[in-house]
């Protein structure tokens, strides 16, 4: 049988046992919180540092846009679109004869081989051994006829759906631009008076230089310049 003493010496051994259970808890606890405050004032005291030390990117100076010097008499420049480095064209083009500087409204035509320039009055003469040719071709304006000569470059046997029989054709060769594309090309010389256009333009000049867009009219602009030292339709 347990004697009483030894019940209270042991109560007793128990109770000491929990207060310093007690004390050592409380004691973790003030050690924790003091370990908690000394890593957010350190934390706190990095982050200033790093702040103090890397600074924000400064970005560039945004450079100021140059205009550019645009005067209202600046001469325009003919314009032409282009496709894999041949000049776009629709059906109808505005047409510049070189010399002697007349602009014709031209109809473009792939199933034509030789382009074509309305002429009157063709005479065939000789100069300096060779064959020339003299012919007349209507102004633009519909006032009077132009003369011009050149040099034959070939005859041409050519069988129209309407005559019965072959016409042979002088061909010349002659300077002309559409857009800002100038060529010199061969051109039969025939009368077109009862044509809709006075020019023809050929496979020979859109062969390998030209492609058209069909179903669409003066895509080509000519140069301001051209124009007003030009007698245009």
């Amino acid at each position: 049988m347990v004697e009483r003493q030894d019940i209270d010496n042991l109560n007793n051994s128990l109770l000491e046992q929990q207060y310093v259970l007690k004390s050592l808890d409380a004691h973790n606890r003030q050690s924790l919180e003091t370990l908690l405050h000394q890593s957010d004032t350190s934390r706190e005291a990095i982050l200033q540092a790093i702040e103090e030390k890397v600074q924000p990117p400064e970005c560039p100076p945004v450079p100021e846009k140059t205009a550019c010097d645009v005067t209202a008499d600046a001469p325009a420049r003919g314009r032409a679109d282009r496709l894999r480095g041949k000049v776009v064209v629709g059906e109808k083009e505005y047409f510049l004869l070189m010399d002697p500087g007349l602009v014709y409204e031209a109809r473009v035509d792939s199933g034509a081989e030789t382009s074509s320039l309305d002429a009157r009055n063709i005479t065939r003469f000789e100069r300096d051994g060779q064959n020339w040719v003299r012919f007349d071709i209507p102004h633009p304006s519909g006032k009077g006829m132009v003369t011009l000569e050149r040099e034959v470059s070939r005859r041409v046997r050519i069988i129209s759906a309407s005559a019965e029989s072959a016409e042979r054709r002088v061909v010349v060769d002659l300077q002309f631009m559409i857009g800002d594309h100038q060529q010199e090309a061969e051109f039969t010389l025939t009368n077109r008076e009862n044509l809709s256009h006075r020019v023809l333009i050929g496979r020979n000049v859109l062969r390998d230089v030209m492609l058209i867009d069909v179903g669409r009219e003066f895509t080509t602009n000519l140069p301001e310049s051209v124009l007003e030292d030009a007698s245009q339709p």
